[in-house]
């Protein structure tokens, strides 16, 4: 299991909450406190007035119009996100909840633009088929449409633009459409532009604040899993700027 499942929430929070009880055997006042601040945590992620706040400063790029492409731009990429390893009513692994919200909107602008197609995402598992290959068949059994490029060795973004960069610069195109999702654009802007290439910003499902409700302050599990796809931008934003992946974090 990756080393960021136990540095982000909520898996973190837990393991804290559980030291906290070991350490107040000994040391009470600490121990209690450490649960404490945990557990507070924990529940303030869980409040969509949280997660939408933590989502906002990362959807910094606008949706696209596809009608108004800059000239240039050969070709759509789409990032590859989750999976689902043998569904047993295809009988094969089929791409993830998120993954299909951005194959759909790539199958969208591709029948609007008429631009080409790369996927990029390699496997999650050995014995799973590549992410790229389950995009690819998606697109082309279930939207009618063909991908012309797949590249599907990469395991993270850094990976899906340098490769991506490769097979595309091969093929005389230097800028593209980048398909992800609008919270997770940021640092897929940044790698791509520092792979050479000249992206331009196409992301989907954007988390949008509405007029306060009392929802808003009850705990919710979307909310604790948009929370945790914001933390996770926030710390792939910094690590990639620390690896020297990207010269920015903005």
């Amino acid at each position: 299991m990756q080393v960021k499942f136990f540095l982000l929430p909520p898996t973190s929070l837990f393991v804290a909450i559980v030291v906290g009880w070991l350490v107040a055997r000994r040391w009470r006042r600490f121990g209690h406190a450490l649960m404490t601040v945990s557990f507070v945590v924990l529940l303030l992620l869980c409040l969509p007035v949280v997660s939408t706040a933590l989502m906002q400063p990362l959807q910094s790029y606008p949706a696209l119009d596809p009608e108004r492409v800059p000239p240039g731009v050969g070709a759509i990429v789409v990032l590859s996100a989750d999976m689902q390893a043998e569904a047993p009513e295809y009988g094969f692994d089929i791409v993830g909840p998120l993954g299909l919200e951005r194959v759909r909107y790539a199958a969208w602008l591709n029948k609007r633009t008429k631009l080409p197609i790369l996927v990029s995402g390699g496997r999650v598992l050995p014995w799973t088929a590549p992410l790229a290959r389950q995009m690819e068949a998606t697109l082309t059994a279930e939207f009618g449409v063909p991908v012309r490029w797949v590249e599907d060795r990469s395991i993270d973004t850094h990976q899906n633009a340098t490769r991506s960069a490769e097979m595309l610069k091969r093929d005389g195109v230097g800028s593209v459409l980048l398909v992800t999702h609008a919270w997770h654009m940021r640092r897929a802007m940044l790698a791509f532009q520092s792979a050479g290439l000249a992206p331009v910003a196409a992301p989907t499902r954007f988390i949008r604040p509405s007029r306060p409700i009392w929802q808003d302050f009850i705990p919710d599990a979307s909310a604790l899993r948009a929370s945790y796809y914001a933390l996770h931008e926030w710390a792939g934003l910094l690590w990639y700027y620390i690896s020297g992946y990207t010269n920015s974090i903005r």
